[in-house]
């Protein structure tokens, strides 16, 4: 996955605003800890695509 440092600065979780890090193919709030996914090298950030945590 190749994601540039400054977006993921500037992207949060639209579900609750927070910051989101790389995990494995992933991006992952660490607030509420949806998983987003990412297809070639995009977040999809839709909270309906997100998968739930646990």
């Amino acid at each position: 996955m190749n994601l540039d440092p400054a977006l993921l600065e500037i992207i949060v979780c639209p579900a609750c605003r927070s910051d989101l890090a790389i995990e494995g193919e992933e991006l992952v709030c660490t607030g509420c800890g949806l998983a987003y996914p990412v297809r070639d090298d995009i977040p999809v950030l839709l909270v309906d695509e997100a998968r739930k945590p646990g």
